[in-house]
């Protein structure tokens, strides 16, 4: 949990204002200095869980009464749940760093730094046909596989092939992100991406080089989209911006 740790220690404290579980993504919105971010995570469930385990969130209905950086310290629960809450209240407080981001989303980066070469997705995105056609080799790992997807458990063989690898970063809500980084080659470019990245350079300290996450700029329109179960394509048309931060050399 070093990342996670990393992370949080670096946050201001904070006021939760509301939070939404939403079917497909998690929003978390703060107070912190009299300023307002919401901060989005993937929605995540644990696969084999049974009611009688007791419930995904503990305390629910009681959240706001934490701190935000109480609440930010639950990336790091084992319930998949609270992870996807805890990591969207860590970028609820994450400072904003607009100087560092560029408007350029996850697809055209990968496209852009993997043509000619082999590259390795972890997680099924929409942009996969076409950067198939970007790309010299591309190779898709996914929990849940779909069509030519290869299971999570060939990452230790594709992986270390790689040239370009692109980490989701729900794999810091399942905590497999410390597993999968150390096994690029050190020269392979690394990518982390899709809504749930922290926006932070202390990411480019675990051998990150490049950040592709979201900024949520209409806040109350974002929510009410989470609320009603939108998938990402319909949350972003609410206001959320795509952007990318690149380690400096």
């Amino acid at each position: 949990m070093g990342l996670i740790e990393d992370l949080i220690n670096t946050l201001p404290d904070g006021k939760i204002q509301e939070i939404c579980v939403g079917a497909f993504w998690t929003a978390v919105v703060v107070d912190s200095a009299g300023k307002l971010g919401c901060g989005l995570a993937s929605t995540m469930r644990d696969q084999n869980h049974h009611h009688r385990e007791g419930p995904d969130v503990s305390h629910a209905g009681r959240l706001t009464e934490y701190s935000a950086r109480e609440l930010a310290e639950w990336a790091c629960s084992q319930k998949s749940m609270e992870a996807a809450i805890g990591l969207a209240t860590l970028n609820a407080l994450l400072p904003r760093q607009p100087e560092l981001w560029v408007d350029r989303n996850a697809a055209e980066v990968i496209a852009q730094h993997g043509a000619g070469k082999r590259v390795a997705l972890v997680g099924h995105f929409p942009f996969i046909p076409q950067l198939q056609k970007q790309v010299d080799t591309l190779w898709v790992l996914e929990q849940v596989p779909q069509g030519a997807d290869l299971p999570a458990s060939a990452a230790s063989e594709v992986i270390p092939q790689a040239d370009v690898v692109a980490i989701t970063g729900t794999t810091l809500i399942n905590h497999t992100f410390a597993k999968l980084i150390t096994l690029c080659r050190p020269e392979a470019l690394v990518l982390v991406l899709g809504p749930t990245t922290p926006l932070s350079p202390i990411l480019f300290d675990y051998k990150v080089d490049l950040l592709s996450g979201s900024v949520v700029e209409n806040i109350p329109a974002v929510l009410r989209a989470v609320s009603q179960g939108a998938n990402f394509r319909q949350v972003h048309r609410q206001g959320v911006r795509l952007v990318t931060m690149q380690a400096t050399q």
